[in-house]
């Protein structure tokens, strides 16, 4: 028998990955390997039908659901050399031909047809038919500072549990599940192919085995219903846009017995009106006189604990940049924790009075510039560009 791709690689995407990754990453593929843009390539046609049909399951949610929980099993194609089931099964009658003459003919291994197509049928009945619960998202913004140091939050989310009017059956309390007729509760029927004979699930029962009667008026059937819960989730300090926290079984509940979804939490950080993170660095911005630049002295900049004091050096430029080492952002892996990094911008004095301009202009006779300084090596390469331009 061949093993086929994992739709998940084909599409390039991982088993955790959202609708909307998915349908992006098929969008760039159908682009990549389109027959328009490849005449005459028959492998790139083949990937395209590849793709093609692995969106058609992972790009709808009950298909995906099934596939997630059956694997290729669940949509063989049921057309002209097929046998459609009534539970979305379908066995392709080449194949099964195949796989039994391997099987009983010396080089395929052991086993049954039977477990080659439907796996080990040996789970407990209150299992059979079960579902796994789907994986809920939620977009958690926190404020910059939360990020720095970790917080812990309160969220409410919706989701699907077991109703417990019925305890997850779906029959209405005092009333019990009937043994399907149409399978005799084993959950499968039988078709024959010829010289085999094919199980397939029951189209009536859905593969469970029994069928409810009276269906719980509060859930109708389902054994779950729609609720509002509230999580407290804790965030670690470190995490930035983009991070996702998961809650193992934190998601929707199984049905019939199904293991729960997981919960993933991605991160929004609101932007600071100080600090911008780089990394696990931190940077501002701090503006300082022109005379504390040119006589050097020490101010008191913001910090994520509150204030620090940063030395700056006389004839300090402006753009200079400062290093404070550990006053930076906790790696989320616990690798230490980032610097701080100042930049310095020397601001220009404003609405001098005449006193004022009389003796900057003396300050500028005194050093030998022109009213308007200028750095010697600029006007330099000035002259340089000038010449150059000229020529």
């Amino acid at each position: 028998m061949q093993i086929k791709r994992s739709y998940y690689k084909i599409l390039e995407v991982t088993t955790e990955a959202t609708d909307g990754e998915i349908k992006k990453s098929y969008r760039r593929l159908a682009v990549q390997y389109h027959p328009d843009k490849n005449p005459g390539d028959h492998q790139a046609e083949e990937t395209f039908k590849e793709i093609t049909v692995a969106y058609e399951v992972l790009g709808d949610p009950e298909k995906r659901m099934r596939y997630d929980q059956f694997g290729h099993d669940a949509y063989v194609s049921g057309g002209a050399g097929g046998f459609g089931g009534g539970g979305g099964f379908g066995i392709d009658l080449e194949e099964a031909l195949r796989t039994f003459m391997g099987n009983f003919g010396g080089g395929g291994g052991g086993g049954s047809i039977f477990d080659a197509f439907f796996g080990d049928d040996t789970q407990a009945p209150g299992k059979r038919g079960a579902i796994h619960g789907s994986d809920i998202r939620y977009d958690l913004e926190i404020d910059f500072e939360e990020a720095a140091f970790g917080t812990e939050k309160t969220i409410e989310i919706p989701k699907l549990t077991t109703c417990q009017s019925c305890k997850g059956e779906g029959a209405e309390p005092g009333t019990e599940k009937t043994t399907c007729k149409s399978c005799g509760g084993s959950g499968q029927v039988t078709s024959n192919a010829g010289f085999i004979n094919i199980l397939r699930t029951c189209g009536k029962c859905g593969g469970i085995g029994s069928v409810i009667e009276n269906p719980c008026k509060k859930c109708r059937g389902d054994g779950r219903i729609h609720i509002k819960k509230e999580l407290s989730v804790q965030v670690p300090a470190g995490v930035e846009s983009g991070s996702r926290l998961r809650m193992t079984s934190a998601g929707e509940d199984g049905a019939r017995g199904g293991e729960a979804g997981d919960l993933y939490i991605v991160i929004h950080v609101k932007k600071h009106e100080i600090f911008e993170r780089h990394g696990d660095d931190i940077l501002c911005e701090m503006p300082i006189s022109f005379t504390q630049a040119a006589l050097g002295s020490a101010v008191e900049i913001p910090a994520l604990e509150g204030k620090t004091t940063l030395k700056v050096p006389e004839g300090t430029q402006t753009g200079k940049l400062f290093r404070l080492k550990g006053k930076g952002i906790t790696d989320l892996r616990g690798y230490g924790r980032g610097d701080q990094i100042v930049r310095v911008v020397v601001e220009t004095p404003t609405n001098l009075t005449s006193e004022q301009k009389s003796l900057l202009t003396q300050f500028a006779e005194i050093s030998g510039e022109e009213v308007h300084p200028i750095s010697q090596s600029f006007i330099k390469k000035a002259k340089k560009w000038f010449k150059f331009c000229s020529d």
